[in-house]
């Protein structure tokens, strides 16, 4: 992965200057200003297109016991502005290449009497801006504690949210549509339950965060390349309608420990008058550094299967046995306890879900469940709780991994370390050891309950780089990574792409869990996936819960065209087909798009977008000139017209269509669909009817 044809050209350095500031985007649309004011305080502003996006904002850090801190009495002793344009070559992605280009601004600060230099670097963007704090070597700021990053994004109205509240330890929240300043009221409603949670401001909410002003502006506010530092929330001042940057504490709350020469993740503000540029921006990833995986090959998207749905719904467990009330490992005797018969992980029932997969054209199998320790393994602060390397009874290893092999498919290996982070180190190795030995490939982990040791949280300079280890150490064994509860990601995947997954935001499994509302999937490219790919393990058919699960009465919220849809709208180059292969087998014809999408892309086009209404997208295979279109719709049933003019010219090819019946609805007839065929051109146009909840999702491949 290396840049092509790469310019970067320095166009101003001095230390002759006024305190004020501009620059503009390559394009000339975006202005951001920058200026000290009076009393030394740094501030900058932003329009798009003449319109005021943010509003004059201050910048600096508060330090733990510092009388002055970073946040005013500096004066400029140089700038330098430079552009830079080059493209370069994802891993797995979106698109084949991705430009990189922008125009710089760094300016170095130096304050009154500490001598202490700080430079804040502004990259303009055609789609928006990013900044960083940076803290160069230098003999008066070597060691020093954050109290709290002062960064500010001062908002230009009153403008509609799309919000999760602020939490130190989750991002599994369905998503508030409200007014800024209503979310104080809303607050309170939008704390759901959770296995960890801490909120910290009725006026905090989590990034990446989608605005809608009253006039047609679209504003992401997120952040990019988070290393080594505290993952970032937003507080609102909602009299002033002013965010300032709030930053995760540990257990002393103190909020981040630098040492010099360091840099802050990148701030990042996008902005457009078509909600289509925020989806397709790539920002995030270019604000993080190249790839630092020298031998990438080993580093390929994962179309997988599991046995986890069934435990999810509560129809089968994860634990082997009902007659422990606590277990110690290596003290603990399974041979002499009786199995539960409900135990999900065992031989012969993942031995059906490899056989379905070979069968299917599915690359892996995912096992959660399969290792002693399930019994006792949440809310005890329990430090021993897996060693990652020992499977249950019930659970052949090896036989597994010979049967398997011998049906080429791989294993996909299931860390769940109960938040006990010492305890993953601990083991970290062995366990990517055993994976090596066994054929496991890729690795889905997990950091359910709250964090051990006691007091951090989910999102602290400590747990963070607890995550960024992880992901390096097992790129060491050539394995890759998809983490759940982690960090959300912020572009990281660019520079370690085998980092190829996350959650971090409120997935499928919530839909067993009383379900999530009907327009989620229409949010979440706005919000989370602005800084990687989910996995959101899509493809439920049957939506009844209660129909294989008798104590359970949650409703997937979705029609089938919509969890079909969700292949192309919810990016990754992860995914999985989440449902039993019983319902599967009921639907075959609708299942058929599971099996023929794609999940590595040269090109995406979004077609449509409106967060909390719609999205569609069209999509073009790796290597191939098969396209696959995705459309999923909010609460409120539209007509989605699309043009196929993204096809090549003079070539003809056969479009599939998956799409709501007239009859469908997500609640009273979600297994309602119809399936047409029809010749397509790149100068066919389509219209089609997407219900609430639902929508559809087209396959077209050439007729050679």
């Amino acid at each position: 992965m290396k840049n092509v044809m790469p310019y970067l050209i320095v166009l101003f350095a001095s230390i002759h200057f006024t305190n004020a500031q501009e620059l503009k985007s390559p394009n000339g649309d975006l202005i951001m200003s920058f200026e000290l004011h009076e009393n030394g305080t740094p501030t900058y502003k932003l329009a798009y297109k003449n319109k005021e996006v943010i509003k004059t904002s201050r910048l600096g850090l508060e330090l733990k016991d510092d009388e002055k801190s970073l946040l005013n009495d500096f004066k400029i002793t140089n700038t330098e502005t430079a552009t830079f344009n080059a493209s370069w070559t994802p891993v797995w992605g979106e698109v084949k290449t991705i430009q990189n280009h922008y125009n710089e601004l760094a300016v170095t600060l130096t304050q009154n009497e500490t001598e202490r230099i700080v430079i804040i670097r502004f990259r303009l963007f055609d789609e928006g801006l990013g900044f960083r704090y940076e803290f160069p070597e230098q003999k008066n700021l070597v060691y020093f504690t954050i109290k709290e990053e002062r960064t500010q994004f001062a908002m230009a109205g009153d403008h509609t949210a799309f919000w999760i509240p602020g939490d130190y330890d989750t991002q599994e929240y369905d998503y508030t549509e409200s007014k800024l300043s209503e979310i104080r009221g809303y607050s309170e409603g939008a704390v759901t339950a959770n296995l960890s949670q801490t909120s910290f401001s009725p006026t905090g909410v989590q990034t990446a965060l989608i605005m809608k002003t009253d006039d047609g502006l679209f504003i992401n506010l997120h952040e990019a390349a988070l290393i080594n530092y505290s993952c970032m929330h937003l507080n609102l001042d909602d009299e002033n309608m002013v965010f300032e940057s709030w930053l995760t504490p540990d257990s002393n709350g103190d909020k981040g420990y630098i040492q010099a020469p360091a840099t802050s993740p990148w701030r990042t503000i996008m902005v457009s008058d078509d909600a289509r540029d925020i989806l397709a921006s790539k920002i995030t990833y270019n604000l993080n550094e190249p790839c630092a995986i020298e031998d990438i090959s080993w580093i390929k998207p994962v179309k997988y299967v599991g046995v986890w749905w069934e435990m999810i719904t509560g129809k089968g467990s994860w634990h082997y046995t009902d007659d422990l009330p606590s277990v110690q490992l290596g003290v603990t005797d399974y041979s002499k306890v009786s199995p539960n018969k409900t135990h999900s992980a065992n031989t012969e029932n993942v031995k059906k879900y490899i056989d379905f997969a070979a069968e299917n054209g599915f690359d892996a199998v995912l096992v959660e469940g399969w290792n002693e320790g399930w019994e006792d393994w949440f809310g005890h602060s329990k430090d021993y709780v897996f060693d990652f390397v020992t499977p249950y009874p019930d659970f052949d290893v090896e036989g597994i991994h010979a049967y398997a092999k011998s049906k080429g498919v791989e294993m996909m290996m299931h860390h769940e370390t109960s938040a006990s982070v010492r305890n993953y180190e601990r083991h970290m190795d062995e366990a990517y050891k055993f994976m090596n030995a066994n054929g496991y490939k890729s690795v889905k982990s997990g950091y359910l309950g709250d964090i051990l040791p006691r007091g951090e949280n989910h999102y602290n300079q400590w747990i963070v780089n607890h995550y960024q280890y992880a992901v390096e150490k097992a790129a060491d064994y050539k394995i890759m990574v998809n983490a759940h509860e982690a960090v959300r990601p912020t572009g990281v995947a660019r520079t370690y792409p085998n980092l190829i997954g996350n959650e971090s935001a409120r997935g499928t499994e919530y839909q067993a869990f009383g379900g999530s509302k009907p327009n989620h999937v229409t949010i979440l490219p706005f919000t989370r996936l602005i800084g990687g790919p989910m996995d959101y393990t899509p493809g439920i058919f049957e939506m009844d819960i209660s129909k294989f699960s008798p104590n359970n009465n949650s409703h997937v919220n979705s029609t089938i065209a919509n969890q079909l849809a969700l292949y192309v709208t919810m990016y990754s180059p992860l995914q999985m087909a989440a449902d039993f292969p019983e319902h599967y087998e009921q639907f075959m014809d609708a299942f058929q798009f599971i099996k023929d999408v794609a999940i590595d892309w040269d090109e995406s086009i979004y077609l449509e977008a409106e967060p909390g209404q719609y999205i569609t997208v069209a999509r073009k295979e790796k290597d191939s000139s098969n396209w696959f279109v995705g459309n999923v719709n909010g609460y409120t049933s539209r007509t989605s017209k699309i043009s196929l003019d993204f096809l090549d010219n003079g070539k003809k090819y056969e479009a599939i269509i998956y799409a709501d019946a007239k009859d469908a609805d997500y609640k009273t007839n979600p297994q309602a669909y119809k399936i047409t065929k029809q010749k397509v051109t790149n100068k066919t146009k389509l219209s089609q009817v997407s219900v609430p909840g639902g929508g559809y999702a087209i396959s077209i491949m050439e007729v050679k």
